[in-house]
């Protein structure tokens, strides 16, 4: 067994796959399920690591607007929704939502139309969509028309780091705005167009909220990873600061947006970020695995039923491929979680119709039997499934409609 899985098997109960068994009896295998009691105690323990400070809910991480509603409703301190296309948020409007951020630009001009009229009906209170360049502002522009409310946009700021003398990049290569002086430029040229309005920033290290220190097997890189983070955190946070005292001599910024489930601990300590950003630590994929700062309960996973035995060791579960997004490597795949002793067949992976599955536990497994992976991201997992099971105990609580079973396929 490898390492990881050896992680992953001795942080399964055995208890839990007798109890999801239980609730979930008269389901047919595939499906997708949440435990609500880990779902519930991930949230407290993002609240706990705010420290006071709201955090808005990445909706690219859950996919499912019952959820989205829950959580909104739970505490106080969810606060908002950070969206991930303008499309989507347009429909989480019709249905109610409010406080929306778009975390990507657009260039959908349908979409910008249409955010225009609900910004000339609502000036104050219309979504908000990201910018980082001139471009961006004239699409906006072109799809504003006349005379009208100005649409609402943020500044989203890189905070990459840039060891080596700038010649080398760590992080997601999102925005070209990095300086206090490219950023106040930026808010300048908003400032002098009648058709939009600077209301925030937005800074994500993804670097740090998204890649764990603590990779299994690989203490050397660990060290690296560790050593980077915390360098890079003190470099960002005093970049974040003097980019937001810059802009802020231009115009009155309503949020400062930062951080991730990863990095809700540090970020939170930034006097410049008034909001934190978080989405995935809901759900625990098993890339929030490897942190050395939190440890999260897995609260999503999806049910594979076993059609054929191969071979007495080995147990075939139908379907699985539902590989994340990054660079194809083994972390993308999904894990079989439960029952405990189960691993991946290191020649076919995760397949499209089959994944076969090793390891002590397979023996074990009939055709009929169902085991439990785990995704490797969040939100993906439910462009596969049209609901979510809520049990609770061992019982269903609920059942869930996410996006796909909504009818809607965002991107």
């Amino acid at each position: 067994m490898t390492t990881a899985a050896a992680l992953q098997a001795a942080s399964a109960p055995a208890s839990d796959y007798e109890r999801y068994e239980r609730a979930l009896a008269g389901v047919e295998a595939p499906f997708a399920l949440v435990d609500l009691n880990a779902f519930w105690s991930n949230g407290d323990d993002m609240l706990r690591r705010a420290a006071g400070k709201p955090i808005r809910v990445a909706s690219k991480s859950l996919r499912c607007r019952p959820l989205l509603e829950q959580i909104l409703a739970r505490d106080p301190g969810f606060r908002g929704l950070l969206t991930y296309t303008l499309p989507e948020t347009l429909w989480l409007a019709e249905n109610g939502s409010e406080d929306l951020v778009v975390a990507y630009p657009t260039v959908d001009r349908t979409a910008l139309a249409e955010l225009a009229r609900i910004t000339d009906e609502r000036p104050e209170q219309a979504p908000v969509v990201m910018v980082d360049c001139l471009e961006h502002l004239q699409l906006i522009e072109a799809a504003r028309g006349g005379n009208g409310a100005p649409v609402r946009v943020c500044l989203e700021l890189d905070v990459g780091y840039w060891p080596a003398g700038g010649r080398l990049k760590i992080g997601p290569k999102r925005s070209p705005i990095r300086t206090p002086e490219q950023a106040v430029a930026l808010a300048r040229a908003i400032e002098k167009r009648p058709a939009v309005k600077l209301v925030g920033i937005m800074a994500y290290e993804g670097h740090i909220a998204g890649l764990g220190d603590r990779p299994p097997g690989k203490r050397i890189q660990a060290r690296v990873i560790e050593r980077l983070q915390r360098r890079s955190a003190a470099e960002i946070r005093e970049r974040r600061a003097a980019v937001v005292a810059a802009v802020s001599e231009i115009v009155e910024l309503e949020f400062v947006n930062g951080g991730g489930t990863g990095s809700l601990h540090t970020t939170s300590t930034e006097p410049a970020v008034t909001e934190l950003a978080a989405g995935s630590g809901f759900y625990a994929p098993t890339l929030f695995d490897a942190y050395s700062a939190f440890k999260l309960r897995p609260a999503t996973m999806f049910a594979l039923p076993v059609v054929r035995k191969p071979s007495p060791a080995i147990a075939t579960a139908l379907g699985g491929g539902y590989l994340a997004s990054g660079p194809a490597e083994a972390s993308r795949l999904p894990s079989p979680y439960l029952p405990a002793g189960l691993r991946l067949d290191r020649f076919e992976g995760a397949g499209e119709v089959q994944t076969p599955l090793l390891g002590a536990a397979a023996r074990g497994l009939e055709v009929g039997d169902r085991v439990y992976f785990r995704h490797a991201k969040a939100g993906e997992l439910c462009e596969r499934f049209g609901s979510l099971y809520l049990v609770e105990g061992d019982r269903i609580a609920d059942q869930v409609p996410t996006y796909r079973g909504d009818g809607k396929a965002f991107l």
